[in-house]
C-alpha cells in the first residue's frame, strides 16, 4: 500500500486512547518535582534573571485548581499582571508574539540564541512553580472541516478527514532550556515531548512506534516527536548550541506543532517534505546578523537502528539584515547517496521573510527534493519492483523498473496583524510532483488559503480559514475523482 493511501485510511485505535490517557497522567506525576525545582529557581545566574521569572506574573493563591482558574480568568479578561520583559541579547525583535507565531524570524535545530525565557505556562502556575528552570506544559487542538470531497482531503493535512470533528493534538511537553542570554558560562537544556491525536502520522518516524501507522494504519496514535538534550557554549563565537536526539528536520516555516504555524491546515509543500531527524546539529552564532549550522543525522523519519538509517550531513547559512526587515535562510538537508529507502529525500530549501512594517510581513520558502533509483510503479510495467509499506514508488517513463524522482515546491505567506489578538494570513503555493513519487499522483497542484487567527488571552487560539485546491495534470483529489477541492475549516488551540 502506498505512503498516500496509508495516510488516507481512518481506523480509531481503543489501545491508543488508553496510551493517551497514561500520557496525560504525567502532569500528577511531574508536579512534585516541578515544585521542589521552584524554590531554588528564582536566584539569578552570575547576576543575570534565570530564564522563565519574568513575563506574566499572575497574583496566585488557594490550592492547585485555584490557582489554574486564577491563571485563566485573569489571562482571558486582560488582567494578567506582568513584569518587563528580560533583555535580549542581539538585534531587536521584528514581530509581535502573541499574534504571531514567534517574534523573531525563525530557525530550526536550536533555540534561539541571546534571546530570554520569558514564558510562564497555566499548570505551572496551579502548580505554584512558575520560577523553575523545567517547565511542563502543553495544549489540546480539535479541528473541524467542511469539504467538497467525501473521501479524503489528501493531500491537504492535518484536516486530512473530510466533514469531521477530530482530535489532531493533544501534546504533553516537559523541557528546560538553556541560558543562552548569558554568555559566561556552559548551561544545558532538554525536551521531551508525548503528542496523541491524529497529527501523530505527521510526526512519526520508522522504528518510533511506527508500526500502528505503517503496520495498522490507525486514525489516532502516540509519538514522541522531540526527544533531545542541548548543550550551551558561550565562548564560541557569540554562543553555539548543539542539540543531540530527535528534532524537527531544521528548514521550513511550518512545523508539526500546531501554535507554530500561521494557519490550521498545512500547505502540500509541508506535507510531503521531511518531518523529524535524529543526530546532532551544530548552530553558532557568528554575530548578531550571521549564523551557521552543520549536523549529521540518520536521514528522514529514521530511527537510528532501522535498515533504512544512512549518515546524512546537514547544512544551514542564516543571514538577518541590520534592520531586521529581511532574513533568508539556506538548508541542504539530510544530503547522502540519494539512493531510495523511506523518506531519503534530498532536500535543498531556501526561506525568505521580508518586513514591510510591524503589522505586515511577507515568508516565501522554495524547496527542490529527489531521490534515485525508485521503482516504477506505473501501470504499463508487468511486473513492478514492490516497494515497502508506507512508501510509494514513482511514475516513470517507459518501462524502464527505477527513476529519478522529483519534487519542486514553492509558497508564500502574506501576514497582517490587525490588533495584538488578531491577524489574517493568505497563503499560495504550487507544487510539482513529477513522478508522483510523493504524492501518488504525478501532478502540478496549487494551493490558496485565506485564513484569520483570534486569540482569547494568551491561552486560546481559534484558526478558521477558508481553501481551495487544484490538481492541473491528472484528478488528484477525493481518491482521485476530482481535481478541484474546496474546503472550510477551523481549528481550536487550549494551552494548558
Amino acid at each position: 500500500m502506498s505512503r498516500a493511501q496509508e495516510r488516507n485510511r481512518v481506523r480509531i485505535s481503543n489501545r491508543s486512547l488508553a496510551m493517551h490517557a497514561l500520557l496525560m497522567g504525567l502532569l500528577c506525576l511531574s508536579g512534585r518535582m516541578l515544585m521542589a525545582q521552584s524554590s531554588d529557581a528564582a536566584h539569578s545566574i552570575n547576576g543575570q534573571s534565570a530564564p522563565g521569572t519574568s513575563g506574566p506574573v499572575p497574583t496566585s493563591s488557594g490550592d492547585f485548581s485555584r490557582r489554574l482558574a486564577q491563571f485563566y480568568r485573569e489571562d482571558w479578561e486582560g488582567t494578567l499582571p506582568s513584569s518587563p520583559s528580560p533583555a535580549k541579547r542581539g538585534l531587536a525583535s521584528p514581530l509581535d508574539s502573541p499574534p504571531f507565531p514567534s517574534s523573531d524570524w525563525s530557525y530550526g535545530g536550536a533555540p534561539d540564541i541571546g534571546a530570554p525565557d520569558g514564558n510562564v505556562y497555566p499548570v505551572m502556575t496551579g502548580l505554584h512553580a512558575e520560577a523553575a528552570r523545567s517547565k511542563l506544559y502543553g495544549w489540546v487542538a480539535p479541528g473541524l472541516d467542511f469539504s467538497t470531497s467525501s473521501q479524503t482531503n489528501f493531500p491537504e493535512v492535518y484536516d486530512q478527514t473530510p466533514n469531521r470533528l477530530e482530535l489532531d493534538q493533544a501534546l504533553l511537553i516537559y523541557e528546560r532550556l538553556p541560558d543562552t542570554v548569558q554568555t559566561r558560562h556552559f548551561d544545558w537544556g532538554f525536551h521531551l515531548s508525548a503528542l496523541f491525536g491524529t497529527d501523530y502520522r505527521y510526526t512519526l518516524a520508522k522504528g518510533y512506534f511506527s508500526t500502528q501507522l505503517l503496520k495498522h494504519n490507525r486514525q489516532y496514535g502516540v509519538d514522541v516527536p522531540l526527544e533531545y538534550v542541548d548543550f550551551y557554549f558561550p565562548s564560541v563565537a557569540q554562543g553555539m548550541n548543539v542539540r543531540v536526539g530527535r528534532f524537527i528536520s531544521v528548514p521550513g516555516i511550518e512545523a508539526q506543532l500546531a501554535p507554530n504555524n500561521y494557519i490550521f491546515s498545512h500547505s502540500i509543500l509541508y506535507f510531503i517534505d521531511p518531518f523529524t531527524d535524529t543526530g546532532a546539529i551544530a548552530t553558532v552564532k557568528l554575530n548578531d546578523r550571521w549564523l551557521m549550522q552543520g549536523g549529521i543525522t540518520a536521514g528522514h523519519d529514521v530511527a537510528p537502528w532501522t535498515s533504512d538509517a544512512k549518515p546524512s550531513g546537514t547544512a544551514c547559512i542564516d543571514y538577518t539584515t541590520k534592520s531586521v526587515n529581511d532574513n533568508v535562510y539556506l538548508c541542504a538537508n539530510g544530503v547522502n547517496t540519494a539512493k531510495f529507502a523511506y523518506d531519503n529525500v534530498q532536500q535543498y530549501d531556501a526561506t525568505w521573510y521580508h518586513r514591510f512594517s510591524r503589522n505586515w510581513h511577507v515568508a516565501n520558502e522554495a524547496w527542490f527534493m529527489y531521490q534515485r533509483d525508485v521503482p516504477n510503479v506505473a501501470p504499463q510495467i508487468a511486473h513492478p519492483l514492490s516497494v515497502q509499506s508506507g512508501v510509494d514508488g514513482a511514475i516513470c517513463a517507459g518501462t524502464e523498473l527505477r527513476c529519478l524522482a522529483q519534487e519542486y515546491a514553492a509558497e508564500n505567506y502574506l501576514e497582517h496583524e490587525v490588533n495584538s489578538k488578531l491577524i489574517v494570513s493568505f497563503r499560495s503555493e504550487l507544487v510539482d510532483d513529477k513522478k508522483g513519487q510523493r504524492t501518488g499522483y504525478a501532478t502540478k497542484y496549487t494551493e490558496n488559503t485565506l485564513s484569520v487567527t483570534k486569540y482569547i488571552g494568551s491561552t486560546i487560539m481559534v484558526r478558521p480559514e477558508i481553501r481551495f485546491d487544484h490538481s492541473w495534470d491528472v484528478r488528484a483529489y477525493d481518491n482521485g475523482r476530482a481535481s478541484n477541492q474546496f474546503t472550510v475549516a477551523s481549528d481550536l488551540i487550549y494551552r494548558y
